[in-house]
């Protein structure tokens, strides 16, 4: 009880070291309540709020593995986790309680909780040992005591043993001794002298009975055998004995050696040793050597559990006579366990951006061992921007101790080392894996200062071009970069209309078709964006270089050709070699290579007669005019540039050879002449061709058509076998008698619905008149004068709409 308040005072304090105590608060329940049962409101015992445990996320913090408590967060209230039985929690204790702390987050508060465990008689005395066997003397004299196994009660106060019984009390008497360390001692006391001829086997039962509710109890065999005279009872040297031990000694490790006498002589001073109780489960711990009385180590002694075991020894000799003594066995602690880290909250991620002395983490340490075997120092990992800071009572608190940046180490590592100070010293440590987030603090950046790309022009539109490529040290949403285009303007025109960035890729697109000889090169900047809040950017120059196509052929700029008159060179019959006849003269619009140009003389009506200048386009002759030349000479020159694949223009040059101009004027003359006679005849025979091509196509249109209409009458006058009498309207005239008529009117024809072919209608004209033949008369005619067509009914059958041509004189079917 004293251990349990001093050590109740000393977290006490070490808490207060730490953080300030919002408040503390104590229960008491009984055991073996059930799961999810209410110790108590635990919010309006500490005064808070259901919403700041909500936002505080407020948990449990023990220092056990086993949790038997529960926070509820919405209701605010504290239950029982699972079945609690205090004799498996509290076994070395009488008073028992479990003490936790509820640890709520920022701020970060936490509140010290004690459950008071009480005792339920829920468990029934035992006894050790079924059956305990004792040899008594006939000639024990009365007063004799023999000392009896006590019953264990796991249960304490009221709820433990009370008192014992003994049956039959014939011969013996039960008597209960105090000792002077406060155990009871129960003693079987013989009150009437024994008779080995009368009764040489005695049975008796033990009762332990506790005071719980409902009454508990348990039994045990007592069986007495009796002895021969024996008037001497062993004697041990020493009514206590102590011996120390250290924890963790090897099995079969001698303890200590108790020693008894007895003055008897024979079989009757030959003493057995035994163990005849123990308190709680020293038994479990040591064994006697039954001849020589040695005290040996048969389990796993642990100063933790146990720091000290008390042992009841007997001595009996073969008469039965006994004697007893106590033997009190002091273990010593050794450094056998490693310091706990108790993990008491923290956080897994922290933003770059948190200031100094910002807590990650709360440590709590314990060293089961004592003395400086409990002694420790914790440390972390050097070269990290965190320190851990400590007070008394083994609390820590891991802080930061400089700026993060995420860019630098986006996660931290950190391993907590604590040691103790025994011999040898044990550590143990744990890692902490810390999360730095992202704080959008770094623009893009592109990857160089300005950008120059080549695009050939006469491009598809659409066309990629390049692509432009920035970086951003952020992370996830805060490094997304999307590329802008900036506004400005080309020769007045948007710089839009020229090309388009792709927001997501950075690849630019040409929007147009490029025409080098309009515009050579342009500029233009681009803005790289990040998705951060707020966003940053920056932006490049970006320079686009057209290169030129060959996509333009020369142009010749003399001589002109022109459609109507003849332009000719002359020459005199006297030209020497060399002559300059003309020159041809071509531009090419194109740049470089692709405007380069040469002339060649294609065709000539006499090639020994003139060359052309390959680079100059000189036209001269290259060898003396005779008289022999005709006067007419014909030339085509082509001018091709130096592209690839290379584009050309042709030219014909019309020379004259002769000293006088009416000799050329006679000759051109004639050449115009039959050139236009040429062009003339070639123009009539198309026009010939096209026209005969088209009657026949018109003709045979107009005969098929002709057929289908026929055919089509036929089918529709001729196949109904009823008379039709017609109707001639007032306005019929036989004019130039030829019985026709001089509008075109409708007649209508009605048939039975049975045949489907007796009735016939046909349209009608402008008067009305109608001829309506019912499938019962029999040639009556009668004209109505309607408003609407008989045959617009549904169940008209057939409508039929002719036109009757003056041809038509007698009845139609």
């Amino acid at each position: 009880c004293c251990s349990f308040i001093i050590w109740t005072l000393l977290l006490f304090i070490c808490l207060l070291s730490v953080y300030s105590v919002c408040g503390q608060v104590s229960y008491s329940i009984p055991e073996e309540m059930s799961k999810g049962s209410l110790v108590g409101n635990i919010a309006q015992d500490l005064g808070l709020e259901i919403k700041r445990l909500i936002s505080g996320k407020a948990k449990i913090y023990t220092r056990s593995s086993d949790e038997y408590m529960e926070l509820n967060r919405e209701r605010g209230v504290l239950l029982v986790k699972q079945r609690i039985d205090r004799e498996a929690l509290c076994t070395e204790t009488a008073l028992c309680a479990l003490h936790f702390q509820i640890i709520l987050e920022n701020p970060m508060e936490f509140y010290t909780v004690t459950v008071q465990i009480t005792d339920i008689n829920d468990n029934a005395p035992t006894f050790k040992n079924n059956e305990m066997r004792f040899k008594i003397s006939e000639s024990a004299t009365i007063g004799v005591k023999f000392e009896l196994e006590l019953a264990d009660d796991q249960d304490i106060g009221k709820n433990g043993v009370q008192h014992y019984e003994l049956k039959p009390t014939d011969n013996f008497a039960l008597k209960l001794h105090n000792s002077a360390d406060g155990n009871t001692n129960v003693e079987m006391v013989l009150q009437k002298p024994l008779d080995r001829e009368k009764q040489e086997q005695i049975s008796l039962v033990l009762t332990a009975v506790d005071g719980g509710e409902p009454q508990m109890s348990g039994t045990m065999m007592i069986a007495i055998t009796v002895l021969d005279v024996n008037d001497n009872a062993p004697v041990f040297t020493q009514q206590t004995y102590k011996a120390t031990v250290t924890e963790n000694s090897p099995k079969g490790t001698i303890v200590a050696t108790v020693t008894a006498s007895d003055a008897d002589h024979g079989s009757n001073s030959k003493i057995t040793y035994s163990i005849n109780n123990a308190v709680k489960n020293a038994k479990d711990m040591f064994e006697i050597n039954k001849e020589n009385g040695q005290i040996s180590v048969i389990g796993d002694i642990d100063f933790e559990k146990s720091i000290q075991f008390q042992l009841n020894l007997g001595a009996i000799d073969e008469g039965g006579l006994t004697d007893s003594c106590k033997l009190f066995i002091e273990v010593q602690d050794v450094n056998d366990n490693t310091p706990e880290i108790n993990i008491m909250s923290k956080s897994t991620v922290i933003s770059e951006d948190a200031k100094i002395n910002t807590v990650v983490t709360m440590i709590n340490v314990e060293d089961q061992d004592s003395g400086e075997n409990g002694n420790m120092r914790c440390f972390i990992s050097e070269n990290i921007p965190f320190i851990l800071k400590g007070s008394s009572n083994n609390f820590y608190s891991l802080v930061t101790d400089s700026e993060l940046d995420r860019e630098l180490s986006s996660e931290y590592n950190i391993t907590v080392t604590c040691s103790d100070e025994g011999v040898p010293s044990l550590s143990s440590s744990v890692t902490l894996t810390l999360q730095i987030s992202d704080v959008n603090d770094n623009a893009p950046v592109f990857e160089r200062s300005s950008y120059e790309a080549y695009i050939v022009e006469n491009n598809t539109p659409g066309l990629s071009i390049f692509t432009v490529k920035a970086t951003d040290a952020d992370w996830n949403q805060n490094a997304r970069v999307s590329y802008i285009l900036e506004d400005s303007s080309v020769n007045g025109v948007p710089v839009s209309s020229y090309v388009s960035v792709s927001a997501d890729s950075g690849v630019i697109h040409a929007v147009r078709s490029l025409d080098y000889e309009h515009i050579k090169d342009f500029h233009f900047r681009v803005k790289a964006q990040d998705g951060g809040s707020p966003p940053l950017s920056s932006n490049v120059t970006v320079k686009i270089l057209i290169q030129d196509q060959n996509d333009n052929p020369p142009q010749v700029l003399y001589p002109v050709q022109t459609g109507g008159s003849v332009v000719a060179e002359m020459v005199p019959r006297s030209a020497d070699v060399g002559y300059l006849v003309t020159k041809v003269v071509a531009v090419d619009v194109d740049s470089g290579q692709n405007a380069w140009l040469s002339y060649k003389l294609q065709k000539a009506t006499d090639r020994a007669l003139f060359e052309v200048g390959l680079q100059n386009g000189e036209i001269r002759t290259i060898r003396q005019v005779s008289d022999k030349d005709a006067v007419k000479q014909r030339l085509t020159v082509i001018v091709e540039d130096n592209g690839q694949p290379s584009r050309s223009a042709t030219v014909i040059v019309n020379v004259a050879v002769a000293d006088s101009f009416p000799e050329v004027l006679s000759e051109f003359t004639d050449f115009t002449h039959d050139k236009e006679y040429k062009d003339n005849l070639t123009f009539y025979l198309v026009l010939a061709l096209a026209v005969v091509s088209f009657l026949f196509i018109t003709c045979l249109v107009v005969i098929i058509s002709v057929k289908i209409y026929r055919w089509r009458q036929s089918r529709i006058l001729y196949q109904s076998k009823l008379p039709v009498i017609p109707y001639y309207p007032p306005r019929y005239s036989d004019t130039l008698g030829t019985g026709t008529l001089p509008h075109v009117y409708n007649y209508e024809v009605c048939r039975t619905t049975d045949s489907r072919k007796s009735d016939c209608k046909f349209g009608r004209a402008g008067s009305q008149n109608v001829l309506i033949m019912e499938p019962s008369s029999t040639g009556t005619m009668q004209r109505i004068q309607s408003d609407r067509n008989i045959l617009d009914e549904p169940d008209s059958p057939l409508e039929l709409r002719a036109f009757l041509l003056p041809l038509f004189s007698g009845p139609v079917c």
